[in-house]
């Protein structure tokens, strides 16, 4: 089964309490989740392998340690996603970034494709899916089956919030992908939307309703 880390440094949990109060505005809103991407990119990275080159510092040749293997890329699913990957990139500034756009089929009400753009070389990167929220977990499952259908192997989700069903269900279908999330909350409502959750990121990303 796949491994759920939650991220729970002070500073996430502080800046989180802010992201879920209605009453933070939009700029206020989308700079904090700017911040907690950077803050929890430090602990999806934490697996990361080194090698040892020889560095000459101005004092003296040594050993020093370097990121080794797979480049990272940024897939942020569309639309909330894209309110993450700027955090990250101040990290990881090499990171490429590719796109999936999924829209709910009015009479499926499954999540479906409408756009995909990966860099080139995705199948040979280690790939960060992005979306704020993991609630039923059917976006995230969508997601992943199209990466996995293009050959892209080595995967790890992020996420602000999540709901136990959603990551259930995410386990579900892809046991071999870890989840690294802020914080996993009480439920799904009636609606669908994570309680207590922080409403619809991506309205409150964007201004939008």
């Amino acid at each position: 089964m796949s491994k759920l880390v939650i991220c729970d440094h002070p500073l996430i949990q502080h800046k989180l309490t802010y992201i879920r109060n209605k009453d933070t505005n939009t700029k206020d809103f989308r700079e904090l989740v700017d911040e907690v991407a950077t803050l929890m990119a430090y602990e999806i990275t934490r697996e990361i392998p080194l090698e040892t080159i020889k560095v000459q510092t101005p004092v003296a040749e040594t050993d020093a340690k370097v990121v080794s293997g797979r480049m990272l890329g940024l897939i942020p699913i569309l639309r909330a996603g894209l309110g993450m990957v700027d955090g990250i990139l101040k990290l990881i500034p090499s990171a490429k970034v590719g796109h999936i756009g999924l829209a709910r089929d009015h009479e499926t009400l499954q999540p479906k494709e409408y756009y995909i753009n990966l860099p080139t070389d995705a199948p040979n990167r280690l790939l960060i899916v992005i979306d704020p929220m993991l609630a039923t977990g059917g976006s995230a499952i969508a997601a992943i089956n199209s990466l996995k259908q293009r050959s892209c192997d080595q995967i790890k989700l992020m996420c602000l919030i999540a709901a136990p069903e959603g990551v259930k269900a995410f386990q579900d279908a892809h046991p071999d992908i870890d989840i690294y999330i802020a914080a996993l909350d009480e439920r799904l409502n009636e609606k669908g939307y994570i309680v207590p959750g922080l409403g619809d990121a991506g309205d409150r990303m964007f201004g939008t309703n």
